[in-house]
């Protein structure tokens, strides 16, 4: 389950960093919105399919709620998938 939701974070991270870096501006400042949809449609699916799946591992690995919030929070910030990924997930399992 930590395996599934460390891809999910680095892909929902990935989806992020491309909407606001790359889809972004090709719409406002160049007048290309077509990537828009595509990018902006995968990132809702995978922001969404993130928060759910934290919930249901924090949920079945009886997680803290810190630790819970703190990688829900982490889908709201552009990098901060990428540090749950590597602070958080890939400490627990070590230390689990």
């Amino acid at each position: 389950m930590i395996k599934a939701l460390s891809i999910l974070a680095i892909l929902e991270g990935i989806s992020y960093l491309l909407l606001l870096g790359v889809c972004m501006p090709l719409k406002y400042i160049f007048g290309i919105p077509e990537p828009t949809y595509p990018v902006g449609l995968a990132h809702g699916v995978l922001f969404v399919a993130y928060c759910a799946m934290v919930l249901f591992v924090a949920i079945s690995m009886k997680w803290k709620a810190k630790t819970t919030l703190m990688a829900l929070a982490a889908s709201l910030l552009p990098f901060a998938p990428f540090v749950v990924e590597k602070r958080i997930l890939r400490e627990y399992t070590v230390s689990k």
